[in-house]
């Protein structure tokens, strides 16, 4: 969790806009810049900026604006014409480095590649400086990465380097020590194994390339066909995975900016690079540019290791941007994908409980539980369960729900599912008592396990049991229509019927259609039972 932690502060430090007053020359320009930019219009507001630096180019406060709307539309002409603006203020935000030195290596230029690199010193992207030396020196030189100080984040971007090149030297037995040291167990981090991979496949091991790529998943599937791609270890090569993990950690990060920023980067050295759409992809999500995602995500080879991700992250995007349908239909697509898993059936379900479409839900979810087998979590269980009693299919909905106590007794979701549901639907009130004391026990501030607990008690006739819980619960959820229903008829049940009327009166203004006339009726005669 550090390295994330720190490099999303760094981020926070690379978004500043740099301490220059200016007045900008073309004011108009700039100001419908700014109104195009508040209103979420990147393409006006990078037009907008970009004229009015044309009429002031030696402005850092236009060009600081211009840079990042030229990077969330992919104008990189108009970013270098504002980042060198900002350079030549020396007010250039740290990730401007990151595409002179992106330019320089591109152009096989190491010497410049090498005075960019040095900008990162002392700066909040310094932890790169060590790995992007270390290629820049490849292969003449061969510094010591594996060695650097217990520092988290310099020492993982350190590592992966120093794995990538021993791999390149043809030191393969180090560099794999190293390598599976960063790796551990499972399929993640493909970037880093595929890279890995093909600089064995270019040295004739390729057996041991196919053994980092071990696995059955759609991604690891496609990869071990891609390990024969052409590969050129050097600069341009180191700089690519470095940036490609900078963009990666802060996907997770959610640091939209700056993950656009390593994305477009990482594309100037390979253009063709779907690792890099893809984070691009994410990165303008998080910063409200859902088209622009969906436009790099469609240029993701649908055969290419990422398909798979990219399909998820476009059912994320569509949702997110409210696009329901087109995102339900995007999940249908990726759990229909060959080798997809049961987390594409369970996105699904996911989906269409969401848009009420509950008997659907529950046959996703079904779906999501036969294809995990006997690895099915209780959640699964449970929302298959609650699937089918929103579709009213209690009887089918029960014995799911209490598979998923069985599977987790000491969750206290599940044992408030199953014993309230069983209340609704007539069950045993004693059974359901035992099963939410449990789950008070476990959860005591929780305010829906303890309206649950009271109503038990107040079916079970002991309401003065039932009050005190009840009304901690109308404090802590004070617009859950339920809890206010509830607190009404035990008020009335105790004989204090102005404040059940008033909790009622409360209850219906938060009510459903559904739940509408009921409340009506109790505020006209009380409650029937």
């Amino acid at each position: 969790m550090a390295p994330i932690i720190r490099t999303c502060s760094a981020a926070l430090a690379l978004l500043a806009t740099p301490a220059v007053a200016a007045t900008p020359a073309d004011l108009s320009a700039y100001v419908r810049a700014r109104a195009a930019d508040a209103g979420g219009a990147s393409a006006v507001a990078a037009a907008g900026y970009a004229e009015a630096l044309a009429a002031a180019p030696d402005d850092a406060v236009v060009a600081i604006r211009a840079y990042r709307a030229a990077l969330r539309v992919g104008d990189l002409a108009l970013a270098r014409r504002a980042r060198l603006v900002l350079e030549a203020h020396d007010v250039a935000p740290a990730d401007a480095a990151l595409f002179a030195i992106a330019e320089a290596a591109a152009r096989g230029d190491k010497p410049g590649a090498i005075t960019a690199i040095r900008r990162l010193s002392g700066g909040a992207l310094a932890f790169l400086g060590p790995p992007l030396t270390a290629w820049a020196a490849f292969p003449e030189a061969s510094p010591a990465l594996t060695t650097l100080a217990a520092d988290t984040l310099d020492r993982r971007y350190g590592l992966d380097a120093g794995a990538l090149i021993a791999l390149a030297r043809g030191q393969t037995a180090a560099g794999l020590a190293v390598l599976r040291a960063q790796l551990g167990d499972g399929s993640g981090a493909l970037d880093l194994r595929l890279a890995a991979a093909r600089l064995l496949v270019a040295r004739g091991d390729r057996a041991a390339a196919l053994g980092l790529l071990a696995g059955d998943t759609p991604a690891l599937v496609a990869a071990r066909a891609a390990i024969d791609q052409p590969v050129r270890p050097g600069l341009a090569f180191g700089l690519a995975r470095a940036l490609g993990r900078l963009a990666e950690d802060l996907e997770s990060a959610q640091a939209g900016t700056l993950g656009i920023a390593a994305a477009r980067a990482l594309l100037i050295l390979e253009p063709d690079n779907d690792r890099a759409r893809l984070l691009l992809a994410q990165a303008l999500g998080a910063e409200n540019e859902p088209e622009r995602a969906l436009a790099a995500l469609d240029r993701v080879a649908a055969n290419g290791p990422y398909a798979a991700l990219a399909a998820s992250a476009r059912v994320d995007l569509l949702s997110a941007a409210g696009r329901q349908a087109a995102a339900l239909a995007a999940a249908r697509r990726l759990a229909s994908m060959p080798g997809a898993g049961s987390g594409e059936a369970q996105r699904l379900g996911d989906l269409l409980a969401a848009a009420g479409q509950d008997g659907e839900a529950a046959a996703a979810y079904g779906e999501a539980i036969a294809r995990a087998g006997a690895e099915a979590s209780w959640t699964l269980y449970l929302q298959q369960g609650g699937a089918l009693d929103r579709a009213g299919r209690w009887a089918e909905a029960e014995p799911l729900l209490a598979r998923a106590v069985q599977l987790a007794p000491d969750q206290p979701i599940a044992l408030n599912y199953l014993a309230y549901a069983r209340l609704e639907h007539g069950g045993d009130v004693g059974a359901a008592r035992v099963l939410l004391e449990r789950a008070a026990r476990l959860k005591p501030d929780d305010a829906s396990i303890q309206d649950s607990l009271a109503w038990a008690y107040y079916l079970g006739g002991d309401a003065a049991r039932a009050l005190p819980l009840l009304e901690r619960a109308a404090i802590g959820e004070p617009s859950n229509g339920t809890i206010s229903e509830h607190l009404g008829d035990v008020y009335w049940q105790l004989g204090r019927r102005f404040e059940a009327r008033y909790a009622w009166t409360a209850a219906a203004q938060l009510a459903s259609s559904d739940d509408a006339a009921r409340i009506a009726a109790k505020l006209e005669q009380g409650p029937a039972r």
